[in-house]
């Protein structure tokens, strides 16, 4: 039997060692007690035969794993072995004891409904050699005896059989929960960045798209009529472009915007306020306090909050004036977007991006929420619209 585990060789090495000194006993003993000059030298040939085939089925015929059938191969060695040791038995009743790692290899091997009756047929076997070589009364040790150490190791081999069988089942069943939780777990690593990508996508490359729409339609009306404003909207439009393109590297390097190299937010929150001014819509920024240096993540979630909210200013408010404010507190930072535009019913927003206009708001309230803050809408039709966002300050405490 070979074993890959150390319990599996300790346990080989032990049967096989104990093999072969019940061997060398019985040969002994028949060399001492049992020979018969007649049979002799059948009974030493056969002694031979029988060690010689428990070696090969060792190295030919190795036992199976727990758990797995055994091969056609040792099925064929443990019939051969056993036939040359009920041989060897009916000439020398010496061998009697080799059974007991005969009836180990039988149970390891076989399903308990094939060992067990193996079992019974050696110790029958045994028993009757025991009574055939009997001087005098019959002594009911030899009887007794051998069934009863049969029947322990037997139920014992069952048990721990059965047991293991059920550790495979239970093993086997926590690796595919195992499996099942690392693929759902990947399913959801796969949703989470598609959504980061199609909101970075959302706040960066979409918005200068349609604010380049928007810019040269502006162009196109006025062409004929007004070339010079028909220019500065294409002019305008170049910027955007310009813009826009350096945001796609910077998505394809590191996803962080662009407007945040080599400057604070508040500077970036800044030149967002004036490069969205434009005629009939003034947007001003405030800082109130001092943000210090903010994790990255941080800086890039207000940041992309405020393209959000002011392209939706532009896209949807029709206002005039706006206000982005930066508020610094000893427990926060919070970001505020006001314009003065028609407003909304605030209750009747969407929980989820709406696929046919964009993300919007939803995209805001999921930047807001894996920043570890909360962002809310304030407007009413005719009213003008606030959005609002805060991040606990104590974030900042994880800056490098």
């Amino acid at each position: 039997m070979r074993h890959t585990d150390p319990d599996g060789r300790r346990l080989a090495a032990v049967v096989h060692t104990a093999f072969f000194l019940l061997l060398c006993s019985s040969f002994a003993r028949f060399l001492t007690r049992d020979q018969d000059g007649a049979r002799a030298g059948w009974v030493v040939t056969l002694f031979a035969v029988f060690a010689l085939l428990y070696v090969l089925g060792y190295v030919l015929a190795p036992a199976p794993t727990p758990g797995t059938a055994p091969t056609t191969r040792h099925l064929v060695w443990l019939g051969a072995v056993s036939t040359v040791w009920a041989v060897l038995l009916a000439l020398a009743p010496s061998a009697t004891w080799c059974a007991m790692p005969l009836l180990f290899a039988g149970l390891y091997a076989l399903p308990p409904r094939i060992a067990v009756p193996l079992a019974a047929v050696l110790t029958a076997l045994v028993v009757i050699s025991e009574v055939r070589v009997s001087d005098g009364a019959l002594n009911p040790n030899m009887v007794v005896a051998p069934p009863a150490i049969a029947a322990v190791a037997t139920a014992v081999f069952v048990q721990l059989q059965r047991q293991a069988a059920r550790q495979r089942v239970l093993i086997d069943d926590l690796v595919r929960t195992r499996r099942d939780l690392a693929a759902t777990e990947r399913r959801a690593g796969v949703l989470a960045e598609r959504q980061r990508l199609s909101t970075e996508i959302h706040d960066t490359l979409a918005q200068g798209l349609s604010s380049q729409q928007m810019l040269l339609q502006a162009a196109e009306r006025v062409w004929e009529t007004d070339p010079e404003a028909a220019r500065a909207h294409i002019g305008k439009a170049v910027g955007i472009t310009s813009r826009g393109l350096a945001e796609a590297r910077r998505f394809v390097h590191d996803l962080a915007p662009a407007d945040l190299t080599g400057q604070s937010l508040p500077a970036a929150l800044g030149a967002l306020a004036e490069r969205e001014s434009g005629p009939g819509l003034t947007i001003d920024f405030r800082l109130d306090g001092d943000p210090g240096p903010l994790p990255e993540r941080i800086e890039a979630a207000l940041l992309r909050i405020a393209q959000g909210a002011l392209a939706n200013v532009r896209e949807h408010a029709a206002a005039t004036r706006a206000a982005l404010t930066l508020t610094c507190l000893d427990d926060q930072v919070s970001l505020d977007v006001a314009d003065n535009g028609r407003g909304f019913d605030a209750a009747a927003l969407p929980s989820e991006p709406d696929r046919t206009r964009g993300h919007g708001l939803p995209a805001m309230r999921i930047r807001a929420r894996q920043s570890g803050g909360a962002l809310t809408v304030e407007s009413m039709p005719g009213e003008g619209t606030v959005v609002s966002v805060a991040i606990p300050f104590s974030l900042k405490e994880s800056v490098s």
